[in-house]
């Protein structure tokens, strides 16, 4: 997974063709630690249809504000630069709970009407 440091890279990165999940930590988060062994294998399972990328919180504190990240990890999808869904809760996520967050991304991804 990538981790983006500017909002720049992150605004470029969202604009991109297909879906980009970003997902927001900080490296005091246990509950952000706690998803790390398993995210390597879920990003395998939707290789080509979804890129992850990573932002840390910390780094970029503006930027979250504007987005409204309270809680992390936080996950938001995008499609050619608009949210489509977001996971942000101050809840530890299960590998279950992030897969299913990503299966409903790419269906509602499917369902926005095409340019």
């Amino acid at each position: 997974m990538e981790h983006l440091r500017t909002e720049e890279a992150f605004r470029a990165q969202i604009a991109k063709g297909g879906m980009t999940i970003a997902v927001f930590k900080a490296t005091w988060c246990k509950d952000c630690h706690f998803i790390e062994p398993f995210m390597p294998e879920v990003e395998q399972k939707y290789a080509g249809r979804v890129t992850f990328v990573e932002i840390d919180r910390d780094e970029l504190p503006d930027l979250c504000l504007d987005l409204g990240i309270m809680g992390i990890p936080s996950f938001i999808a995008y499609v050619e630069g608009q949210e489509v869904v977001r996971f942000v809760s101050k809840l530890r996520k299960t590998r279950d709970e992030i897969e299913q967050f990503i299966d409903r991304a790419l269906e509602v991804a499917a369902a926005l009407p095409k340019a």
